[in-house]
């Protein structure tokens, strides 16, 4: 899914019927798209990873709590920026958040001009982060499309090793060395060995 034509949306989870109400009404006001939760397993159900976005979260819920939600989404590889608030910012609390990967902990009550600032941030890192994915995937994708020798000669190329190396680690002529090289560069689309390790080692671990 292309999911950059698509208007972010700032998901809220909180089980303050008045504190959503507050949020969707001051979300709305700055031009910002708004859906929001009452419990984290009702979003959890809903929520589509393709939507781009940010969250905005509650930590003390009934049932499963923020970081419990937070760590679920971690689990399932949903990278969704998330700005944690509370009505008490606890220390451990603050500390399992951002640890967690929250992109910031408020508490209530907060400046509605600070939370908007943190939510155009997330939004711009969700936008980073859905880029870069799509960049990787399409590495990936070349990646897949290489023969086992040229993967071989790839990986020689990558650590560093000029042709002539190569041609005598992988036990070939230098001519079928460069022929693999070449066809490696092309591949991956790239015009250099330079661009070559730098897009290889711009993949997520």
């Amino acid at each position: 899914m292309n999911t950059t034509s698509i208007k972010p949306t700032v998901f809220v989870v909180d089980d303050e019927p008045g504190m959503r109400k507050s949020l969707d009404r001051l979300l709305r006001s700055a031009g910002l798209q708004a859906e929001c939760f009452g419990n984290a397993e009702t979003f959890l159900r809903e929520y589509d990873p393709g939507r781009p976005g940010c969250l905005i979260l509650d930590v003390c819920m009934d049932h499963m709590t923020g970081l419990e939600l937070q760590k679920e989404l971690n689990a399932r590889r949903i990278l969704l920026p998330t700005i944690v608030i509370s009505g008490y910012a606890d220390v451990p609390n603050v500390v399992k958040a951002v640890k967690g990967g929250a992109v910031d902990f408020l508490e209530k009550p907060f400046n509605d001009e600070l939370l908007l600032e943190r939510v155009q941030q997330a939004i711009r890192l969700d936008q980073r982060q859905r880029m870069e994915a799509v960049r990787a995937s399409a590495t990936e994708a070349r990646l897949r499309s290489l023969t086992p020798r040229e993967t071989q000669v790839m990986e020689l190329l990558v650590a560093g090793r000029r042709t002539k190396q190569i041609a005598y680690d992988l036990n070939i002529s230098p001519k079928t060395a460069d022929i693999h090289r070449a066809h490696v560069l092309e591949k991956m689309k790239v015009d250099t060995v330079v661009d070559l390790v730098r897009l290889v080692h711009d993949l997520p671990d």
